[in-house]
């Protein structure tokens, strides 16, 4: 069984991690394949830093630690990036699909979701001010929720602290901290 926990890691915070380890513990997965999108439609019109930044961010966040791997397919294909096409680019049949609760809601509304739905289990990521029932009512598969402590985090709020000079420091890892420092990233955000 394959566990995807993709995202635009635009950064990769705590909350990305602490949704993998709490998967593997819970599920009993063997790898957690974190796999940054390359070009996220649901993005379109956002400022949306480049795919290799991101990518090297990942790579930092998730060093060290053997049941996490990170997977460059998406930032590698042309056009946009569509999770039914990554799914299926894995040629497996169970796969999990780690989502924050804000993205399950919005499945049906992605390429091709009933064909995902098929192919996939949902492990649901808790997020404050949005309704399980809401959830699984949008939602007409298979899911689990993690039991996860609640992390108000987000790559928008981080983008924020960063261009207003805030710290961000224990929200991201220290890797990822010097390598957002080094290459002046989110200095200019919105």
């Amino acid at each position: 069984m394959r566990a995807i926990l993709g995202g635009t890691f635009d950064p990769p915070h705590v909350a990305h991690l602490v949704a993998g380890e709490v998967a593997h513990e819970q599920l009993r997965l063997d790898t957690v394949t974190f796999l940054p999108a390359g070009r996220p439609w649901q993005k379109e019109g956002h400022s949306v830093s480049s795919a290799h930044h991101r990518l090297r961010m990942v790579e930092l966040a998730t060093l060290g630690t053997e049941h996490f791997a990170v997977d460059d397919r998406e930032v590698h294909r042309d056009g946009w990036t569509y999770t039914i096409d990554t799914v299926e680019s894995f040629g497996e049949q169970d796969v999990v699909l780690i989502l924050g609760a804000d993205s399950a809601r919005n499945l049906p509304t992605w390429h091709r979701s009933a064909d995902l739905l098929d192919q996939i289990t949902v492990a649901i990521v808790p997020r404050p001010g949005i309704d399980r029932a809401e959830v699984e009512q949008a939602i007409d598969a298979h899911v689990v929720w993690l039991d996860m402590p609640a992390l108000d985090v987000s790559g928008t709020m981080l983008r924020q602290r960063v261009a207003s000079g805030k710290s961000i420091r224990f929200l991201v890892p220290q890797a990822v901290l010097d390598y957002i420092d080094e290459n002046g990233l989110y200095r200019n955000s919105p």
